[in-house]
């Protein structure tokens, strides 16, 4: 299951009855765990190899997780193995950064694979099983300009190119290997059939010219085989016996077995490959395009391929995801053949029930109208206390709690309370509240308490956070993040342009307590009545915040996402 560059140029024809027909007997099996009791077809224990086959032009997207980590399911289940391989067939958009980036994805999902390879290792092979073909008459050059063969390729009609002479296909070839001016013209096409109802079938491209430095192997080839011939032959080559792609290529199956029998008739002893289809993964409000991200990158709307907006796997385990959450959503989902949209609650509700358990607490109070109160009866030195940072969780450890007679309140809790009432400060204990201080707009400007902590907080309706006002109080950073596209699904015709989400990021500035000095990036927390957070950039130097990202929790947003035009207007 991956993106791949599209050598037939049709809209994919869905294939709705195969696999509703296929999904009968692919009920779920219970609430968490997906149903996986369809099994491979002729797979025996022990002799089982999946592969993850990325191609290096981007990082890996969560459906490209999907793919490895249901490559590397299978390949346990059946005690078998698992390849990891590049397919690496395109100059013009592969990168080192990709690789390294995709390793260190791979990495990251905790994939035990057996070998690493690159589809580059094949290209001697591949150029040896392409001059086999056109000597078996199976394959030719043809030097159509591409709009008028997608245009014959589309009504049917063969190239006049089709029936050229062996010798003459061979003579093309040697001029595509060098890139020569004639090399350059012509692509190889496969003689398949182009009266057929399946596009893909319609003579597809194998094999074309690209001057672009490859990224590993320079400048040595000329000559690229696509994805369409270079997958089947170097599963078989490697022993592949189940390739798993995802169901939006169910009608590129039946080039993948013709292109394999042809191979195999020219080069004995290749194996047969089972293809094994399952839906891709798709999500609400994201798109998973290559292109489309690669776009979101070009364009500095994101910071990069591990941006927090980004659905890559970097870009969501920025955002706070844990690898266990992802696997176990996946898993969750099984090998369905059902194509859905799915809810980013799901997996962040997962993500959520794994990190509350165990996440450290801390305090911090928004900086914009925070409220100072005067305990007339507090400590008037500091005073330090240690209390745990997990109540439920010893293994958290503990952390200093500063007490003085001078606190800070949020505004926002500030303005709901009441002249007399007894409120709870948590961790500490009850205050009545005797005077509060407004200004002519009815904004919290001060409030004058008595601790009172004798008190019961059963009894009382607010619990609420607050920080001693001290030197030690570290400055924070808090960024909350919105989708980057405004639809919940991206149609084919939609201009994809018009729903590109112009406020997708919202910075505010808060105080936070002494002990957050020692957090380490991707550090997981939960600030007491905000909500879980990640730290993406610890305290360095003096005068530089911390930056906490938060973490969603599978709850949908009130209101409006702030800073955007929607937040604005409802403010006015």
């Amino acid at each position: 299951g991956k993106v791949v560059v599209e050598e037939c140029e049709f809209k994919k024809k869905a294939a709705p009855a195969a696999a509703e027909a296929s999904d009968t007997n692919n009920k779920k099996a219970n609430d968490n765990m997906g149903s996986f009791d369809i099994g491979l077809p002729g797979a025996e224990p022990g002799k089982v190899v999946t592969r993850f086959p990325p191609e290096p032009s981007g990082y890996l997207h969560v459906g490209h997780a999907k793919a490895a980590l249901l490559n590397q399911f299978f390949a346990d289940m059946y005690q078998g193995k698992l390849l990891v391989r590049f397919d690496d067939t395109n100059p013009s958009k592969e990168k080192d950064e990709f690789v390294e980036n995709i390793l260190k994805d791979v990495a990251d999902l905790g994939l035990k694979y057996e070998k690493l390879t690159y589809t580059s290792d094949y290209f001697p092979q591949l150029l040896d099983m392409g001059e086999r073909l056109i000597k078996a008459g199976v394959m030719y050059a043809d030097d159509t300009p591409v709009e008028q063969m997608r245009d014959e390729r589309m009504k049917c009609v063969e190239s006049q190119r089709r029936n050229r002479s062996v010798e003459d296909n061979l003579r093309v070839w040697q001029e595509m290997q060098k890139g020569s001016e004639e090399g350059l013209a012509n692509a190889m096409r496969l003689k398949v059939d182009m009266k057929s109802a399946n596009g893909c079938m319609r003579d597809p491209v194998a094999f074309r010219c690209n001057l672009t430095p490859h990224w590993r192997t320079g400048t040595k080839y000329k000559l690229y085989p696509t994805y369409d011939c270079a997958c089947p032959f170097v599963d078989a080559m490697e022993g592949v016996t189940h390739a798993l792609r995802t169901s939006e290529y169910k009608d590129r199956e039946e080039q993948y077995y013709w292109v394999l029998k042809e191979m195999q008739k020219v080069w004995p002893g290749l194996p047969n490959v089972h293809i094994w289809d399952y839906s891709r993964l798709n999500f609400i409000y994201t798109v998973l395009s290559k292109r489309k991200l690669t776009w979101f990158v070009e364009t500095k709307r994101v910071e990069g391929w591990n941006d927090p907006r980004m659905p890559t796997v970097q870009g969501i385990l920025r955002r706070g995801m844990t690898i266990e959450s992802l696997k176990e959503y996946i898993i969750s989902q099984g090998a369905s053949r059902n194509v859905t949209f799915q809810e980013w609650d799901k997996i962040w509700t997962i993500n959520k029930k794994n990190i509350d358990p165990v996440c450290p607490r801390h305090t911090a109070v928004d900086v914009e109208g925070r409220v100072p109160v005067t305990l007339s009866n507090g400590p008037s030195e500091l005073e330090v206390v240690t209390v745990p940072r997990h109540k439920k969780y010893p293994p958290a450890g503990k952390k200093a709690q500063y007490r003085t007679n001078r606190i800070w309140l949020e505004q926002a809790d500030a303005r709901e309370l009441k002249e007399g009432e007894e409120v709870t400060l948590m961790d500490w204990g009850n205050c009545i509240l005797k005077k509060i201080h407004k200004d002519a707009a009815g904004v919290v400007t001060a409030i004058d308490a008595d601790l009172h902590l004798e008190g019961d907080f059963k009894k009382t309706k607010w619990k609420l956070t607050w920080l001693a006002q001290s030197e030690e109080l570290v400055e924070l950073q808090l960024s909350d993040f919105d989708y980057l596209i405004t639809k919940k699904k991206v149609e084919e015709d939609d201009d994809f342009m018009t729903l590109v989400n112009e406020h997708t990021r919202y910075d505010w500035a808060a105080l936070g307590d002494p002990n957050m000095r020692t957090l380490q990036k991707g550090d997981i927390i939960q600030l007491e009545r905000k909500g879980y957070f990640i730290v993406d950039e610890p305290l360095t130097k003096a005068g530089k915040p911390i930056v906490l990202f938060s973490i969603p929790d599978g709850r949908e947003r009130k209101g409006p996402f702030p800073g955007s035009p929607a937040a604005l207007a409802s403010k006015k």
